[in-house]
């Protein structure tokens, strides 16, 4: 008798010798059950699928979300930080993560089916399967030993609801799962306008910056920002749980200096580190697909750069003409300009005294910006249709979908205010720019409300 299970053959022997024949049976029946069992495993092993105890699967599946929103990648020293299907890439999975450059050894990829996740039909319940992962460390890392970097993750054979990395094929029991995120592709967006800022470090203090900013980007026809904060002070906390609530910000904890040494700068001579400053990079790169299904553009600046349209009313009006004028195009790069935190405006107008209390910089009063540097290029930050992109790094997109375009000057550009880049000029000699005082009759009392509302 044989038993043929895709290839294998198992032979079963009728001649075994037995004092009945009821005996013979039961011999016969036990070596078919243990010949498939084996072929089973066989089969399960060759396609890389891993058999597991679908209650302990479940178990790990369903463990609690911590606040830290880095897992390290078991037996090495990488960290993942959230997972996402790429439509563009004929669904690969992938894995936002900050890797040691010069310790890359090989790593697979741990998919697996949740039964709650999986209501449809889509896959084997509770299964896992194992695949060697591709990882893609970005070109732009500074010099620094970690650097942002994509894992992708395939396997046509299921559809996955969640991901964890290993260096050993067939690891499980000791893993920490991600939840996929973006199964769906989606042409409606919940928000037209959203702003990354990269990241709160440091004891951020600058409380009234932070609001002027916030309304201003209300008016201008933002709908949500997102933050990622590794720390602030009490002021801004009050500032941030206010918004919040409001339903404008999403904040998301950014414990990196719990994990790595992170630089505070971009050099590693001058600000030495694993990873360059405060894991900035991975920020962007991490909101952009996690708000590449909820937002119709993402704007890629710094917390104290607003770009600012400065022939339209609003970013929507601004979009809509640009879109038009370039429909390849998902990417456009905004100039920076600085506006010197140590020029005053003489006329004292936005000296409030209601918000000399507050700690930070009040913008307002800051209305001279610095003119263009013979032989140096403006940095820019970004305006992205996030669908169109797929790398970035600070100033420019690293890897994208048609041309980026650099928008004009005078059609838009960002108002920038900080500590100056050339400090020897004169008043005189810089350029007045009154674009916020525009605002003033909305800009004002919502500056107020946020304030009071936030308890400062």
């Amino acid at each position: 008798m044989q038993l043929l299970i895709e290839g294998v053959t198992c032979h079963l022997s009728a001649n075994a010798e037995t004092p009945s024949k009821d005996m013979k049976q039961r011999y016969l029946g036990l070596l078919a059950g243990v010949c498939t069992f084996t072929v089973s495993l066989l089969m399960w092993w060759h396609r890389g699928i891993i058999p597991w105890d679908q209650h302990r699967l479940s178990v790990l599946l369903d463990q609690p979300k911590t606040a830290d929103t880095f897992t390290r990648i078991h037996g090495s020293k990488h960290l993942m930080v959230s997972a996402f299907k790429d439509h563009r890439r004929n669904g690969a999975i992938r894995v936002i993560s900050i890797i040691k450059r010069q310790d890359l050894q090989e790593l697979y990829c741990v998919l697996c089916v949740h039964n709650n996740a999986s209501t449809k039909g889509d896959g084997a319940l509770n299964q896992c399967v194992s695949s060697k992962a591709q990882v893609e460390i970005h070109s732009d890392h500074y010099g620094f030993p970690y650097g942002t970097s994509d894992v992708f993750c395939t396997s046509p054979s299921i559809k996955a609801t969640h991901v964890s990395i290993s260096t050993h094929s067939n690891d499980i029991d000791s893993l920490k799962y991600l939840p996929i995120h973006n199964k769906e592709m989606k042409e409606s967006f919940k928000y037209s306008f959203t702003v990354c800022i990269s990241n709160l470090f440091g004891e951020y203090k600058n409380a009234l910056q932070f609001v002027q900013t916030m309304e201003v980007y209300k008016l201008i026809g933002i709908q949500r920002v997102v933050i990622y904060n590794s720390s602030c002070g009490p002021d801004v906390e009050k500032v941030l749980k206010h918004y919040s609530k409001e339903g404008t910000l999403e904040v998301v904890p950014w414990p990196i200096d719990k994990f790595l040494k992170p630089s505070h700068g971009w050099q590693p001579a001058e600000s030495p580190g694993d990873l360059h400053y405060y894991g900035q990079l991975t920020t962007l790169n991490e909101c952009i697909y996690r708000y590449m299904y909820q937002s119709r553009y993402l704007l890629l600046n710094d917390i104290d750069e607003i770009i600012m349209p400065y022939k339209h009313k609003s970013l929507g009006d601004l979009m809509d003409t640009l879109q038009k004028q370039h429909p390849a195009s998902g990417v456009f790069n905004i100039e920076n300009h600085i506006f010197p935190k140590t020029q005053f405006d003489d006329s004292g107008r936005f000296s409030r005294p209601e918000w000399k209390s507050v700690p930070g910089l009040n913008i307002l009063e800051h209305i001279y910006r610095e003119p263009d540097r013979k032989n140096v290029v403006n940095p820019t930050k970004m305006i992205i249709d996030p669908r169109r992109v797929e790398q970035t790094s600070v100033h420019t997109m690293l890897k994208h979908f048609g041309p980026a375009i650099k928008v004009p000057f005078d059609v838009c550009h960002i108002i920038h205010v900080r500590v100056p880049l050339q400090g020897y000029l004169h008043k005189d000699q810089l350029y007045e720019d009154k674009k916020l005082w525009e605002f003033e009759e909305k800009l004002i009392p919502n500056i107020n409300r946020a304030l009071n509302e936030s308890g400062l």
